[in-house]
């Protein structure tokens, strides 16, 4: 048990939401748990990432979540899009990121109460049903 927990401290960070670029996925006042990923774990397209700001030098700077919009084609530049283009900082303006500066996956959203629950992929988009309406 012990071991675990140590193993928990290391792996997992907690974070809390602060500004709107994450909207509507993720309001200010959001408090998230992140895990760790190894560098050669593959990020796909819709996840949620945490890193320090990439206009800062690497392991300064406030931490920021952003999804991830593409992954290029050796899987080591990432570009990241916030949910709210009007309010989010992102690769639009500082470029594709490298994938060692990502520190964890957002995983989940443990508070505020009322609004907790598994965090990961946006739903995948309706497609329409025969006829073309919505199933």
């Amino acid at each position: 048990m012990v071991v675990w927990v140590a193993v928990a401290l290391v792996v997992v960070r907690r974070l809390e939401v602060l500004g709107p670029s994450m909207l509507p996925t993720l309001s200010p006042g959001d408090r998230l748990l992140a895990v760790r990923l190894p560098v050669v774990w593959p990020l796909r397209v819709g996840d949620l990432v945490v890193l320090h700001d990439p206009r800062r030098p690497p392991g300064e700077g406030p931490l920021v979540v952003k999804r991830v919009a593409r992954v290029g084609v050796r899987r080591t530049a990432i570009e990241l899009r916030g949910d709210n283009p009007d309010a989010s900082t992102d690769s639009r303006t500082y470029g594709p990121v490298e994938r060692r500066r990502i520190l964890g996956r957002v995983v989940y959203r443990y508070g505020p109460a009322g609004h907790t629950g598994r965090l990961g992929h946006p739903p995948p988009p309706s497609r329409p049903g025969p006829g073309g309406r919505e199933p």
